[in-house]
């Protein structure tokens, strides 16, 4: 059996530590049934493909969003709408990024943008990564091959020892492929059971429930 300990773990952000709201409300203006539907089709949308690697304005991404996805909501309220996402920390998701970062270093991989970072940076949680990665900045998006392979190259650690933690499998399935240790959780204690797995933290210790 390949061996599965990680020496570095990426967490995604939304849905994983970061309660992310909005994915109802936008299955519902779009006539979508299910999250992972609309989850789908957002990881695929070209304007959310386009802005999340910075290759847009937020004006031109909420006009291209509505016209896309056929929204009856005009794009300033759309945007509007579009900021609140970001919710705020996930209850026991500062605890287990500090008994993490006790074991191995840690940071962050996640699809994000101008807009949610600005609301997300007031949070004390975004401050204790060691390492932080985010599409908008490197110009790729998950779940391509190529925003895996730019972490890989800046990070200190062979990529078969970093554990990905991301709550959508698109992406875990395409870190998997890349060589990463991927797993989909959601939310902390989802997390902290795939850190166990791995052995970066042992059975007992803090959780969300």
């Amino acid at each position: 059996m390949a061996d599965r300990r990680a020496d570095l773990v990426l967490f995604d952000l939304g849905g994983v530590l970061i309660e992310l709201g909005g994915v109802q409300a936008m299955g519902e203006m779009a006539g979508i049934g299910t999250d992972d539907a609309v989850w789908h089709r957002w990881l695929t949308s070209p304007w959310v493909r386009r802005f999340e690697s910075g290759g847009c304005s937020a004006g031109e991404f909420s006009r291209g969003v509505v016209a896309e996805w056929g929204l009856a909501v005009l794009p300033d309220r759309f945007l509007e709408l579009f900021r609140a996402w970001p919710i705020g920390p996930l209850p026991g998701s500062s605890e287990l990024l500090a008994e993490a970062r006790r074991a191995v270093p840690v940071g962050c991989l996640s699809n994000t943008n101008s807009v949610h970072w600005d609301e997300q940076t007031r949070w004390p949680l975004l401050g204790m990564f060691d390492y932080r990665f985010l599409s908008f900045d490197l110009g790729q998006v998950k779940p391509d091959a190529a925003i895996f392979q730019a972490v890989a190259d800046r990070l200190p650690v062979d990529r078969r020892r970093i554990l990905f933690l991301d709550d959508n499998a698109l992406n875990t399935e395409a870190a998997r492929s890349f060589g990463f240790l991927a797993e989909r959780v959601s939310g902390p204690s989802d997390a902290r059971q795939a850190l166990v797995d791995h052995g970066v933290l042992s059975g007992a210790g803090t959780s969300d429930r």
